[in-house]
């Protein structure tokens, strides 16, 4: 199969974040790409948290999940929608959700991000606990035969998550992201290949990347990476389509030579 992370800068427009999305749909799905990915928040980098409660939609209903789930019909492919805000059963908060559409456009899963990022250096300050809720449940999927896993952005640093993910083994973990350039300089590269080398399957980390126009500064590096730990494609900064074939054969070849996931004890 081949697989694509979607790299996008997006805007505090909506609209303008929903058109280039659906231009890089359908560049992939032009290269022959059956499952991709967008970014974390891919349809709005507001000017400040609480304008995501501006555009929250009810589960399965409005107009982001709707532009999704027709891109996904359009083209035939699988899309993972990065993540769009979704109202929580708490007032004045919402989930960050991962959706799943298949190439019918029907929505096959929805992952609610479980850790909330916290960070302050005395320049850069975030607390997504403001106005995100946490979800608490792990999300699989499968895909033509694939499982796949579901983790965002933050995530990564709990690989308790992503063991919770492989019984029984996925084959791909996708991880829409919009890391900071500060954290992503020194860590994401490196969560990335741990998260593919201890569990033995390929990853797919779909970023923001590059400079927006609230002033935040993403980290992007959007890429793909095979069961061994090494970088199958990339793209540092902009938008682009990030494009690698999945080889089984290579999935299978590791878990046989180094059967570290049999080996596990706790």
């Amino acid at each position: 199969m081949k697989i694509a992370a979607l790299q996008m800068v997006s805007t505090p427009d909506v609209a303008r974040n929903l058109a280039d999305a659906a231009a890089l749909v359908a560049q992939a799905a032009a290269e022959g790409v059956r499952l991709m990915a967008l970014p974390e928040y891919f349809c709005l980098m507001g000017q400040r948290d609480d304008d995501k409660l501006t555009i929250a939609e009810d589960d399965g209903h409005g107009p982001i999940q709707d532009a999704l789930a027709a891109m996904a019909r359009r083209h035939g492919v699988w899309l993972v929608g990065g993540t769009l805000p979704i109202r929580a059963a708490q007032a004045g908060r919402v989930r960050n959700a991962c959706c799943v559409w298949n190439p019918d456009g029907e929505r096959v899963a929805r992952y609610d991000k479980i850790h909330l990022f916290s960070f302050d250096n005395g320049r850069e300050r975030y607390d997504e606990a403001r106005v995100l809720e946490p979800g608490d449940t792990p999300v699989t999927f499968e895909a033509d035969g694939l499982r796949v896993g579901l983790a965002i952005c933050y995530d990564l640093r709990f690989p308790e998550l992503f063991r919770a993910m492989m019984q029984p083994a996925c084959d791909l973990l996708i991880v829409p992201a919009a890391f900071t350039w500060t954290t992503g300089r020194d860590h994401w590269e490196l969560l990335l290949r741990a998260r593919a080398v201890e569990n033995q399957c390929f990853v797919l980390a779909s970023a923001q990347g590059g400079e927006h126009e609230n002033g935040r500064r993403t980290w992007g590096h959007s890429m793909v990476i095979d069961p061994w730990g090494q970088v199958m494609a990339m793209q540092a900064e902009g938008p682009g389509v990030v494009l690698a074939d999945l080889d089984m054969a290579r999935l299978h070849s590791v878990r046989e030579q180094l059967p570290a996931l049999q080996h596990r004890r706790l």
